[in-house]
Parts: structure tokens; C-alpha cells; sequence
């Protein structure tokens, strides 16, 4: 049977970009029956002048990779790698393939394997590889076969022989009354700067070429040393001999290292190859600094500067000297936050509590008593339910309330009905029972301490100079550390506040109490409904145009309710029945489903979009994969780590980051943009936040090849941005 007829359904076996044509195959001579072996494949024809890569992939980018999902009773083994060659760029060098390859897996039947009696037999794949030229771009496809019958399956034949000649056969380690049979044996140099290879039992046939070894093993040869001229080689009868430099950013001290040996130059190696497992001796010395998995030995040192940068900006949380510089900073931050664009929502409602009439300086100092103990309460609550998260598993950071919908809508609420009492439509001495009405006018120290726990729950979401580095190293103390650092943010939030209340001189500037006062007060409701406004485009964001929608007519009716509350006879009870049941059925029916969030939108495919072509003003979806492949093609990037709900993070965007002479500064430096959305919860993000030190947003940090991260402060200026800039290094 054909290759073409055993496929049913026009199964999506091929993937198609700008830069490749991958296609999954299958091998099965013998058919697919239980105990045999038969082979599938992922053959990836590349563009002119594009590549993907190795096992090892070198001083940048990262190695195909290969899930499957087949039938009980199959299992899949590991991908036969066929010989590859090296491709350097600039003082940099990776080990892949170009042209049309194959990479080819043994797929093992189980005794107990049965072909399905109904219906075909389903094989499909989930691959992820990243294709460069100048520009590296991170892809995927998703594959599936369906095969009719348990035949062999042949077409394929030639390409699977071609491969499985191109892939390396084992050498094993022979030894016979001490002399080497095959094998061999890597020696480290005393001051650990060379590797000598020797190897035994190579084909007589090549004995006096020139060959080439490839390290199997990541992290530890330098990568772009040239054949001949950094690394050198010699036969000494049947013995072969290299003497290979080791990287200065070397990751590893293995104590067995695997190569790759073949005939011809190392841009051009010929099959037969061979792969040998040698042990390692000697010492190594201590590496410069150990690289997290699967990233680039040329990105190492940046990695190791970083984090040689945060140790010190932060001494360690266990000295007294590091928790002091957190506390102080939380509490300049916490300070500063009140000048932030996210604390003017409830700028008003501190201006209300001095502006009330008849109210004596000993009641002024309660209320902000009671307003500093609000906000310092809140912000420890704030801050221990999230450490909380974060001990349960959780990927959480600060403002993590308001990734939640049902609290935006809740603060929606809140604010529509706060706005609609200080325009008239209603009082709460109405609503309420007596008791709880007096409580108002009895205890106006109550009505200081929830402003406190409101102007945090509305604030909390940002971050101000000073904040993030403290919010960052609290995540990492001890929890009453952590809750001391919390506590301080909140005493500078309530500072100011605290003052102008022990200051008599405030209160004696404020005009003396008249008919101006109704009017302020229904005044500073337009900045309540401003706040609902905003929320209610957070809300957007979050579920949809559906959610807001809902919220929407929910206020509506609430404003409805509270309007019909307010007036007297059998119109008061008619009004407000109709109002409560409408409100009710709203939030029992249709509400809950508009208020779940909306399913994230897919990643846009990495083909359609070049990295090499910038545009002026054109921001790109954030991934860790997507910035360590710009970094590796050696263009600098520039993160905006944001949410919807961060109004700093907005009033960023609109002006300095819109700024015409910024990007056109972005533009001219071949710096990537891209925008890391935390509206919603994203673990991704969140681990992101945390390697940088910080825990909230706004955060901006500015990537380039080779160096630490540069972070920039949360409230942008045109000129921060072009200072950074100017550091980089020319395109």
C-alpha cells in the first residue's frame, strides 16, 4: 500500500512556513505488528541559507523538539540525530542542518498490541523547532497520520536508508590485555583551558585525513574555535589525537564527555560517523558560573552578571543590613506611590475626610489613625494571602487581586455606588438599618479606616520607584520579614495622610465650611464613575466585550435600585421590587457566565512575521523562547512587562513609549518590542518578573546579547529610555 493511501481524511502530516516544509513520515517494512519495530520521522526542508539544530546546538539556539502521542502500546524512542555541521556566525558558532533533513524515531510495538478492528490506527506529533538565518524564529506544527492497515509501509524508503546512514554509529570502549581496541579517552589540561582527545579504532581508511569532532556534550568546548587553526589534530599510527579549546563561559564539569567523530572539515563532514562515550581525565577547575538548562554558553556570563547585579543591589535577606534596605526602600515606595497615576482615583476620597465640616483637629488625627492603620492592614493582608499562594504552588505576584474578574467587577461595584452617594442619588442612612446608620456619624473613624483598605485595594495593582526591588526581595524572606517589608510599604502610602492630619496648618487652609462643600461633594463623584470606567476596560480585557456588557447593566440596575430606595409610598416599593428582581436575575443567570474569563489567544505563528523587519511602533507577544532566540541572533530587546489593570503601566504606554523620538530610537537601534501582558494570571510571566527581582508591574528591561538585563525605573521618561539606548552597542 502507498504512503499516500494509507493516509485517510487529508490527516495534516505537513506544515508549510516561509522558511521550512516539515512532513511526517513513516517506516514500516514490516508492517505494524506486535513486536516488530518500525520508524517515523520528521523531514524538514529548509529555505536557502536557513537552519535549525542539533542535539547540541552550540553558542545559541535551541535543538528540535519531538512529543508524541500514539496508541497504548507503542512507544517511541529517542531521535537518531544524523550527522551535523557547523555554521558559524560572527565570533559565534552552532552545530544544525540546512537543506533537507530527517530526524528519525524507533517506534516499539508491544506484544500485546492489537490494530484497531474499526476505524484507522492515529499517530501524531507535537514539534517545536527554531529555523535562523540572520533572524531566528521559533516554530511549531502539529502532525497526524492515520493508517488504514497494519501493512509495511515503504514509500519512504530511500529517505529513512539516507538518514540512518547519516547518523552515527556507537563506538564501545574495547580494551584487550591493556591495549585500546576502540575507544577512547579526554584528558583536561592543568589550568583547564584545553581538552586532548584520543580515539582508537577509527577506519584504517581514514588514517592521515583530517577529521572532525563534534561535542555532544553542551556547555564546555569553545564552539568557534577553527579547525586547524584554535584546534589542532594528529595521527599517531592507528591513533587519532585533538587538542580542542574549552569555552571561557564553560557550564559544565562532566565527568564523561560524547563526541561526534568524521571524516572532512567540519562545514562539510562525511558519513560514516561515529559516536563515543569517553571518560574525563584530570580536574576541572570551577566553572565561571553554572547556566540554567538548555540556555546558550554565549548567554551564560550575562546570566551570571545579572545575577552577580541583584546580589548587589540586595544583600542577602538574612542580615539584618539586607532587611533594613528592604524596609527602607518599601517604605519610599510606598511613599512614592502616592504620586503615582493609579493613586488618583482616591485622591478624593482623602480630600473628603478633610473637607468635612464641623470637625475638630482630635477628630482629625483619629481618622488618620484610622486611615494609616486601613491602609498599613491591608497591605499586610494583601501581602501574607499572597506569600500564601505562592507556599501552595501558586505563580502569583503583587496586584494579583485584580487578575481575578470577579474582583474587578466587586471594585466596580463599589466605586458606582460610592460615586452615586456623593452625587445625591442616594444615602446610605437610608438603606441601612438604624443602628448601622448612627454607626456612620458616631464613628467616622470607621469611615476613615475603610478608606484606607479601599485607596489599597485600588493601588495595590502598581508599583513605584523603589517598590519593585523591595516587593521582589520580600517574595524571598522569611514570612514575618516579608509581612515587616509589607507593612512599611503601607506606612509610606499613609504618611502623607497621617501628617496633614497631626497638621493644623491643613486644616486652617481649607475654606471655612459653606454651601461649597454640596458642591464638592457631588464633584468627587465623577472621579468614582472614572475608576468604574477603567474597570470596566480591565473587565474587557479579561472575559470579552460579553463581561463588560454584563457589568454594565448590572450597575445599571443597581443605580435603578438604589434610585427607587430613595423615594417614599407605593412608588418606592414598586420601582425598587422590579429594580431587585431584574438584579437579581442578572446575577444569577447571566453574570457568572459573562464573568469567566475569556480562553487566551493562541500565540501568533513565528512564519508570517520576520524578525529581521522592524517597524516603527510594532510590539510583539512576549515569550522567553522568542527573546532568547532575537538574543541569539544578536538583535537587543526591550520587554514591557504590563497589565491592563496597572494604570502606571497605561499612562506609560500612552507617552513614553508612544514617543515618537523613542521609537523612532527603538527603530534605529534594531531593538525588538515586546509586551508581556499579565492581565491574566501567566506563570510564565510571573517567573519572569521573579529572575528579574520583581514581583508587580510596571517593570521595562532592556535585553542585549552578551550583557545583564537593564531595568528601568516604573514611571518612564523620554530621556531614561534614550540613555539606555545609547549603551547599546551599534547594529
Amino acid at each position: 500500500m502507498s504512503g499516500t493511501a494509507a493516509l485517510l481524511g487529508g490527516a495534516s502530516h505537513v506544515v508549510n512556513t516561509e522558511q521550512v516544509r516539515a512532513e511526517l513520515l513513516v517506516h514500516a517494512p514490516e508492517g505494524i505488528r506486535a513486536g516488530q519495530t518500525f520508524w517515523l520521522g520528521l523531514q524538514i526542508e529548509h529555505q536557502p541559507h536557513w537552519h535549525t539544530y542539533w542535539q547540541n546546538p552550540g553558542d545559541s539556539g535551541l535543538p528540535t523538539r519531538l512529543q508524541w502521542q500514539l496508541p497504548a502500546g507503542m512507544q517511541a524512542g529517542d531521535i537518531a540525530w544524523p550527522l551535523p555541521k557547523k555554521i558559524p556566525i560572527g565570533t559565534l558558532a552552532n552545530y544544525g542542518y540546512e537543506g533537507r533533513l530527517l530526524l528519525t524515531v524507533p517506534v516499539t510495538v508491544g506484544a500485546d498490541f492489537r490494530f484497531p478492528s474499526t476505524g484507522p490506527l492515529a499517530l501524531a506529533l507535537q514539534a517545536d523547532w527554531l529555523v535562523c538565518r540572520q533572524e531566528c524564529i521559533p516554530q511549531e506544527g502539529r502532525f497526524s497520520l492515520n493508517l488504514a492497515s497494519a501493512a509495511p509501509q515503504t514509500p519512504h524508503a530511500a529517505s529513512f536508508e539516507s538518514s540512518q546512514k547519516l547518523s552515527p554509529k556507537p563506538m564501545a570502549q574495547l580494551q584487550q590485555g591493556g591495549t585500546w581496541i576502540t575507544g577512547g579517552q579526554t584528558t583536561v589540561s592543568g589550568d583547564g583551558q584545553q581538552l586532548s582527545l584520543r580515539v582508537h579504532g577509527l577506519p584504517a581508511s581514514w588514517r592521515g585525513q583530517t577529521l572532525s569532532a563534534f561535542p555532544v556534550t553542551p556547555s564546555v568546548v569553545h564552539n568557534a574555535a577553527v579547525q586547524g587553526q584554535d584546534w589542532t589534530q594528529k595521527w599517531e599510527g592507528a591513533v587519532w589525537s585533538a587538542q580542542i579549546p574549552v569555552s571561557e563561559e564553560r557550564a559544565d564539569s562532566p565527568r564523561t564527555m560524547r563526541w561526534v567523530v568524521a571524516a572532512g572539515s567540519e562545514s562539510a563532514p562525511k558519513a560514516p560517523a561515529f559516536e563515543i562515550e569517553t571518560p574525563v581525565q584530570g580536574t576541572w577547575p570551577a566553572p565561571p558560573q553554572a547556566a540554567p538548562a538548555e540556555i546558550s554558553p554565549a548567554l551564560a556570563k550575562a546570566l551570571a552578571d545579572n545575577a552577580n547585579a541583584s546580589a548587589a543591589q540586595k544583600p542577602a535577606a538574612t542580615t539584618t543590613l539586607g532587611l533594613t534596605l528592604a524596609v527602607l526602600g518599601a517604605l519610599v515606595g510606598g511613599f512614592l506611590l502616592n504620586l503615582m497615576p493609579c493613586v488618583f482615583p482616591v485622591l478624593a476620597i482623602k480630600v473628603m475626610g478633610f473637607a468635612q465640616a464641623d470637625t475638630s483637629q482630635a477628630q482629625h488625627r483619629a481618622a488618620g489613625m484610622a486611615y494609616t492603620a486601613g491602609v498599613v492592614l491591608s497591605f499586610m493582608l494583601l501581602g501574607g494571602l499572597m506569600l500564601a499562594l505562592r507556599a501552595a504552588g501558586e505563580q502569583l505576584g503583587w496586584g494579583f487581586q485584580l487578575q481575578s474578574p470577579p474582583v474587578v467587577a466587586g471594585l466596580a461595584l463599589l466605586f458606582t455606588l460610592l460615586g452615586l452617594n456623593l452625587a445625591g442619588v442616594f444615602e446610605f442612612g437610608q438603606m441601612l438599618p438604624s443602628s448601622l446608620a448612627t454607626l456612620q456619624s458616631r464613628h467616622p473613624t470607621v469611615n476613615a479606616g475603610l478608606s484606607g483598605v479601599l485607596a489599597v485595594a485600588v493601588a495595590s495593582p502598581c508599583t513605584a520607584p523603589f517598590m519593585g526591588a523591595s516587593l521582589g526581595l520580600a517574595i524571598a524572606l522569611p514570612v514575618w520579614q516579608a509581612l515587616l517589608v509589607f507593612a512599611a510599604m503601607g506606612v509610606g502610602m499613609a504618611v502623607p495622610y497621617l501628617a496633614a492630619s497631626w497638621w493644623p496648618g491643613m486644616a486652617r487652609a481649607l475654606p471655612r465650611p459653606g454651601a461649597w462643600m454640596a458642591t464638592f461633594r457631588q464633584a468627587m463623584a465623577f472621579p468614582m464613575f472614572a475608576t468604574v470606567i477603567w474597570l470596566l476596560w480591565v473587565l474587557g480585557q479579561q472575559t470579552g466585550i460579553d463581561g463588560a456588557s454584563s457589568l454594565l447593566a448590572l450597575l445599571l440596575t443597581v443605580a435603578w435600585l438604589v434610585w427607587a430606595l430613595g423615594l417614599s409610598g407605593r412608588t418606592r416599593w414598586v420601582l425598587s421590587g422590579l429594580a431587585l428582581a431584574a438584579l437579581l436575575w442578572l446575577g444569577s443567570s447571566w453574570l457568572p457566565l459573562a464573568l469567566r474569563e475569556a480562553p487566551a489567544e493562541p500565540p501568533a505563528s513565528a512564519s508570517p512575521t520576520t524578525p529581521g523587519t522592524l517597524s516603527v511602533g510594532s510590539w510583539r507577544p512576549w515569550s522567553e523562547a522568542a527573546v532568547q532566540a532575537q538574543l541569539a541572533a544578536g538583535r537587543p530587546v526591550f520587554v514591557d512587562f504590563t497589565a491592563a489593570w496597572c494604570v502606571t503601566c497605561q499612562f506609560n504606554k500612552k507617552s513614553t513609549l508612544a514617543d515618537a523620538r523613542v521609537l523612532a530610537d527603538f527603530a534605529a537601534r534594531q531593538v525588538v518590542l515586546m509586551r508581556a501582558d499579565w492581565t491574566r494570571r501567566d506563570p510564565a510571566i510571573t517567573q519572569a518578573l521573579t529572575a528579574l527581582g520583581r514581583s508587580g508591574v510596571p517593570v521595562y528591561a532592556l535585553y542585549a546579547p552578551g550583557r545583564a538585563p537593564v531595568l528601568l525605573s516604573e514611571l518612564l521618561s523620554v530621556a531614561e529610555v534614550q540613555t539606555a539606548l545609547k549603551a547599546l552597542p551599534a547594529p
